[in-house]
């Protein structure tokens, strides 16, 4: 199968951005004419134009690779294991961030929601869930949202859930990757709670959606935190990111220091 030149490519991330040509042009500070030349395949860009225009449609590094060898270039972005010497620095500081969030949890997180570190704390909210959701890699989406995993025991599963897959859809917005596109229909298949209205509304409406999981420890309640790398030139860590849970109430404070305590 005759695999797309590189001007299909790019006029398909321009129609995912919703850029007209125009619109395209004049960000870049290029003619109408020379961005539809490449896109039909009539004109090559070169390897700086090519980043150029992948840096105003905000395509991903993954992705920027893949526009380089459609172009005949070498890819520029290397893409290390996180076990990689080379990524010991960083690697570091992702176990000192995780380190330093206990008691409460912290994942490392790739971009289709495996779990590749975490400070393993709070192992009580793991309880009751099957032991095929727990072996390596662990998937986020389908540790929480699968009917075997913690969905039966989040007692706002019907919000949660939605915002998960608003992340989702997010993600696949931006990446157009199809392992994301997978995940989302396979967990949107899962079972959906009814939505349902707080029988005692708040006096104040909410800053953030909070995770509200039933243990044997009692309710706890948490809101989340979302860490990246600012300036990455790896794949890998361009990829990743950090989630930390916190009290999101003083009752969920004092049952997880005490937790943790013992």
């Amino acid at each position: 199968m005759q695999q797309p030149h590189v001007g299909e490519h790019l006029r398909a991330w321009r129609q995912r951005r919703r850029k007209s040509q125009l619109d395209l042009a004049c960000q870049a500070d290029i003619s109408t004419r020379h961005l539809s030349f490449m896109e039909t395949g009539r004109a090559l860009p070169s390897r700086e134009m090519l980043l150029h225009l992948a840096e105003e449609l905000e395509i991903p590094m993954r992705e920027r690779n893949l526009l380089l060898v459609a172009a005949g270039y070498a890819p520029m972005f290397p893409e290390r294991r996180l076990d990689d010497p080379a990524l010991k620095s960083a690697r570091t500081a992702i176990d000192l961030m995780l380190e330093a969030q206990k008691p409460y949890p912290a994942f490392a997180i790739d971009r289709h929601w495996n779990v590749v570190a975490s400070n393993r704390a709070l192992q009580v909210l793991y309880e009751g869930v099957a032991p095929h959701l727990l072996k390596p890699p662990v998937n986020g989406m389908r540790l929480t949202l699968h009917p075997e995993g913690m969905a039966p025991k989040i007692a706002n599963l019907a919000e949660w859930r939605e915002h998960l897959l608003l992340r989702v859809r997010q993600q696949i917005n931006i990446t157009a990757d199809p392992v994301l596109i997978e995940l989302l229909r396979e967990i949107s298949d899962y079972p959906a709670p009814a939505h349902t209205t707080p029988a005692h509304p708040a006096a104040e409406p909410p800053i953030f959606v909070p995770f509200r999981v039933q243990t044997s420890a009692g309710l706890l309640s948490f809101f989340t935190t979302t860490m990246v790398f600012g300036t990455p030139v790896d794949v890998t860590l361009s990829e990743l990111c950090i989630e930390s849970f916190f009290a999101a109430d003083q009752e969920t404070d004092a049952i997880v220091r005490c937790l943790g305590a013992q």
